[in-house]
């Protein structure tokens, strides 16, 4: 991709005025004045062919160390440019392109290099807010020695650098299992993707005497007992309300960033626990990744590329996730006390001996304004509505850190909903 090359003001100035003196040596008869005037106009001519919008052969390789940051993580970018022309490339004032919340866009000058040669730049990132960002392309710009024209190139090679989002510490008290498919209730379920079986075990309180195995406890000098049967994983389902309209404000959003740093802190916590985690947004509903069990990694990079969604329903994640509930898992939500309409299509998700909890946002409280004794009674009432339904839940606000959310969820569990 190229621009041509263009007259600066220098330039233009040179033009205009040799045109105006061109013009007066000719009505007034002088030779000499017509001769400078034209020479001031074949001046610029001439560096426009000089600075010809040609692109160089350079061959450009980026790699970012880390690959994935953290918010406020610093980075480096190491960029190779490699002369891969049969010509010496001239010198260029160079400018990397990139989104302004990595920081500010570095400028250098990448001198002549013949052909073969290469160049190595590095200059560091930091963003403050998660997302998936391009570094790219690089821009070259170029003058002529006189400062009459200027030519602007650019090499569109890019490179992804994702930035996650901020995941808390919700502490190491396990998640009680409850409904259908947990672990201990169904010890005959098969177990999920890639478990191995288990054969014998070492001994743990509650064990049955009848199975010891002997002969391999006294191989290994310690009780082993018989493991019959393969443990039960259990599952949990994360769904995250992406919907744009259900968020206040435009732009970065804290309510909606609140909701991804929660789910994101919810997957890391359930996967250290043991659980096989499912996420559901709508573009994952969308793609059909939302029925595949998602590792931590994997999970982490979807939430970094999450953006509100222009689908006003919760619908279709309702549906997404009531073929999961139905097998009987842990249903956690993030959502928006919104939509009455939209938040009973979720509350119906809850099947009768499941467990179902969810953190609501109160929108108002999010919008940066004074929340009115109305608006919280309305959200009040929305997070009612998935009460009512056997829901646990906890209706939280900008003050509301994620690790006293969750806690405030858990105690939900054993003494009803919590507002």
């Amino acid at each position: 991709m190229r621009a041509p090359g263009v007259l600066t003001n220098r330039g233009q100035m040179f033009l205009a005025l040799g045109a105006i003196v061109a013009i007066a040596g000719i009505v007034l008869g002088y030779r000499d004045v017509t001769r400078i005037g034209l020479l001031l106009v074949i001046l610029p001519l001439l560096a426009l062919l000089l600075v010809r919008p040609t692109p160089p052969s350079l061959r450009v390789t980026r790699v970012v160390t880390p690959a994935r940051l953290h918010p406020d993580q610093q980075g480096t970018v190491e960029v190779q440019f490699t002369n891969v022309g049969r010509r010496p490339t001239p010198l260029f004032l160079a400018e990397e392109q990139f989104d302004y919340a990595l920081g500010d866009r570095p400028r250098f000058l990448l001198p002549r290099m013949v052909p073969g040669e290469g160049r190595k730049l590095r200059y560091t990132v930091r963003s403050r807010h998660r997302g998936a960002f391009f570094v790219g392309p690089i821009t070259l710009r170029r003058r002529d020695p006189f400062g009459l024209t200027h030519v602007a190139l650019q090499l569109p090679a890019t490179v992804e650098l994702l930035v996650l989002p901020h995941v808390w510490d919700l502490g190491n008290r396990r998640v009680a299992g409850q409904g259908r498919g947990t672990e201990g209730e169904l010890p005959q379920m098969v177990s999920l993707h890639g478990e191995d079986d288990v054969s014998i075990r070492q001994y743990r309180d509650g064990d049955e005497l009848r199975r010891v195995h002997w002969p391999a406890t006294a191989h290994r000098g310690e009780i082993m007992v018989r493991q019959e049967d393969r443990p039960a994983r259990r599952r949990a389902v994360l769904l995250l309300d992406s919907r744009a309209g259900a968020y206040p404000g435009s732009g970065y959003q804290v309510s909606f960033e609140w909701a991804v740093s929660a789910v994101a802190s919810l997957a890391r916590h359930l996967i250290k626990d043991g659980f096989v985690i499912h996420l559901l947004t709508h573009r994952t509903v969308e793609d059909g990744s939302a029925g595949v069990q998602i590792g931590l990694d994997q999970a982490l990079s979807v939430l970094a590329r999450a953006q509100p969604d222009q689908d006003p329903s919760l619908e279709p994640l309702a549906a997404a996730a009531h073929s999961f509930t139905s097998g009987g898992v842990l249903l956690i939500s993030v959502v928006v006390a919104h939509d009455e309409t939209e938040l009973r299509h979720l509350a119906a998700v809850r099947e009768p001996g499941s467990a179902a909890m969810a953190m609501v946002l109160a929108p108002e409280a999010f919008s940066g304004g004074r929340e009115s004794r109305k608006d919280r009674v309305q959200a009040q009432r929305h997070t009612g509505l998935l009460t009512q339904a056997g829901w646990q839940t906890v209706l939280v606000g900008p003050e509301d850190s994620v690790p006293v959310s969750w806690e405030r969820l858990r105690a939900a569990r054993r003494t009803g909903a919590l507002t």
